[in-house]
Parts: C-alpha cells; structure tokens; sequence
C-alpha cells in the first residue's frame, strides 16, 4: 500500500486517530508502521472528484462510532469498527457501482499486510460491504454501529441536511436532472423502506424522527410534479 509522503494540513490528528486504532487491533503483535496506511487513507478521502464523500465525512463517521460508544456502548468490536469505518468508502468513483467491493479488497488486502489477523480482516471487509445496504441482521452489533454512525447525517439539521444533498448532487454532476432525481429517489425510498433507519438503542432514540423527516422531505421535493 503505497503513501504520500505527507498528510494534508489539518489531518494530523486523523493520523494519530488511525496509528491509535490500528495499534489497538493488533494488541500488542509485531506489525509495520500504521503511519503511512493513514497517509493512504488519507489521501484517497482527499480526491478531487469527492464533495461528500471527504475527510469530513469521515471525521463524522469516527465522531459518531465514539458518541454511539460512549452513550451506550454500542459495538462488540469497536477497534474493527473505527478501521472499517476509514475503508468504507475508501475507494470512491460517483460513476462505478462496485465502490464498496473495491473498498473491502482494499482493506483485505491493507490490513493482511499490517497485521490483523484473518478473522479481524474478514469482519472488517463484511462491514464495509453492509454499506452497500445499511441493513444490519439483528443481533450485528457491529454492523449496528458502523452503519448508524455512517447514516448519521440523515439526522443533522435542516441546513446542514441541505448542505449534504447538495454535496451529493455535485458528485453526480455528469448525471442528467432527470436521471438524478430517479436514483437519487430510489436510494431515498430504500432507506424510508428499512423497518428502522437506526439500530442500535441511542440512534433510533436520538436520531431517527429527524431523519425521518430530512428524508421524506427531499423525496418530496424530488418526485413533485
């Protein structure tokens, strides 16, 4: 897994984050620096075609792994978690559909290499693919985690919620107006679909009426004659 030599400004503590969750996995075993896997990382959340799918996003995502955590401990495996969350979309092109099987190869591959064994590798891989769908089995605490701190965003506040939506369709800028409003209707109706957007006991409290809303919402203003 090759790196830049240097993270970006500002990315200093993601760093230190990822060589923390990294060191924490092994647990105690021998394996290479987990510095410049970051810096890989790093540098893919920072490609020019990405306008939600950034380092923001990802800084959200661990923020909200930890607020899930610390609220009501949420998670078997919380260390395999916070990696699959830095892999989950890893690999990111707005015009392919197989970014999160390319993601999971990667992390496969990556964390092979830096030392996790075969198990933690396979569950990492198996979370990034459950974001393909965001529906967990009950009883996946893992999956719970990952996958309501990843749609946490549908819960933010009507502006910031807009500002998403908006980051969204700039991704998509290649695609027609019409063609957008069809998929981007079909992703929001297979998440009003889910007999919950939120799994774990914290995020269905605190986050699912508002998301709830922010959703049915933007459907509304998609599919209006």
């Amino acid at each position: 897994m090759t790196a830049p030599e240097d993270s970006a400004p500002g990315e200093s503590d993601l760093l230190r984050r990822w060589n923390a969750t990294l060191l924490a996995a092994r647990a105690g075993r021998e394996g290479p620096d987990p510095a410049p896997y970051g810096r890989d990382l790093l540098g893919r959340w920072a490609e020019p075609q990405r306008r939600y799918h950034t380092v923001a996003h990802l800084r959200a995502v661990l923020d909200r792994i930890d607020e899930l955590a610390d609220q009501g401990g949420e998670g078997g495996e919380l260390e395999l978690v916070r990696l699959a969350a830095w892999f989950h979309d890893a690999v990111y092109r707005p015009d392919r559909s197989e970014n999160e099987e390319r993601s999971a190869s990667l992390a496969e591959r990556a964390l092979t290499e830096a030392g996790l064994t075969p198990h933690e590798v396979a569950e990492v891989a198996r979370l990034v693919r459950l974001t393909v769908t965001h529906d967990p089995e009950p009883g996946d605490l893992n999956g719970e985690t990952l996958c309501d701190a990843d749609l946490a965003v549908l819960a933010s506040d009507p502006d910031t919620y807009r500002g998403y939506a908006a980051a969204v369709r700039e991704e998509y800028a290649f695609v027609p107006d019409d063609a957008f409003r069809q998929g981007r209707a079909a992703v929001l109706r297979h998440l009003l679909d889910l007999p919950r957007l939120f799994r774990t006991p914290y995020g269905a409290a605190a986050w699912e009426e508002r998301a709830r809303e922010n959703v049915e919402k933007e459907l509304a203003g998609l599919t209006a004659p």
